[in-house]
């Protein structure tokens, strides 16, 4: 009987933790949804979109396209090298582009996002929630929700596909810089490979992957920011604990997605 107990707590914690996960996935898509709902609420809110494109956007292109340049540089001289084995080093072009394309571009994009904007959307929000400006906004008869979250999904929809966009063809050129100006494969042969392998679907494939990358990432940066006040700590530890846990279950569902995504798609 007591081996019996002493089995039994671990699972029902383990059940709980369960359970309380989903019913927090739920209520996140719940949040998406209300956010969602709202975009297209009259009047539109063009220059807070503006602004959340430009915050999201514009100030994601460097660390961007310095990613994606070091991720094509990687492939290039990794691919190059298991390619050289079995005598496919031809086939350079079309082993950096379909993983970019269909993989790394999508998902590192939305990482490096998820870094630099969904931090400071969480702790963002997570602040004006402590500070009582988002209960100002209730009293005011203002919807915080279409005030403040409406215009960062509407930002990321627009934003994540671009910029998913602006790593592939920055990795193919930092491809192409290690594989053909360093290792020597024709540049030529490089891009006719990168131009036969990518197809349609490639490409459509990537761009639905991150437009759901933009939906879980939002989701999850502006819930945990807007729920602040509900965790057990207080104040600025309160801000600290859900920027913490909006860049990690960001991450996570990033990947966790990504599978089941590429299981689908493929």
């Amino acid at each position: 009987m007591e081996k019996f107990v002493t089995l039994k707590k671990p699972l029902s914690a383990l059940g709980r933790e369960a359970i309380g996960l989903v019913q927090n996935l739920g209520r996140t898509f719940l949040f998406f949804l209300r956010g969602f709902g709202r975009i297209f609420r009259i009047p539109f809110q063009i220059r807070k979109i503006e602004q959340q494109v430009y915050f999201i956007g514009m100030k994601s292109v460097f660390v961007i396209c310095l990613t994606g340049a070091f991720t094509g540089m990687v492939l290039g001289v990794q691919g190059y090298y298991a390619l050289v084995k079995y005598g496919s080093a031809g086939a350079l072009g079309s082993a950096v582009a379909l993983s970019l394309v269909r993989e790394m571009g999508p998902v590192l994009t939305a990482i490096m996002i998820i870094a630099r904007a969904g931090s400071a959307m969480a702790a963002e929000i997570g602040i004006m929630r402590i500070s009582e400006q988002i209960d100002a906004l209730e009293t005011m008869d203002i919807d915080p929700i279409r005030f403040l979250i409406s215009p960062r999904i509407a930002a990321a929809l627009l934003c994540f596909p671009l910029l998913t966009a602006l790593f592939d063809v920055v990795g193919i050129f930092g491809g192409y810089l290690t594989g053909s100006k360093l290792l020597g494969i024709n540049p030529a042969l490089y891009f006719a490979r990168v131009e036969s392998s990518v197809i349609m679907m490639d490409v459509v494939g990537g761009f639905v992957k991150s437009l759901v990358f933009a939906v879980v990432v939002v989701s999850i940066c502006c819930y945990q920011g807007y729920f602040t006040h509900l965790r057990q700590e207080f104040g600025a530890k309160a801000v600290s604990q859900a920027t913490t846990s909006a860049v990690v279950l960001s991450c996570v569902m990033v990947l966790v997605t990504d599978y089941a995504l590429t299981t689908f798609l493929m």
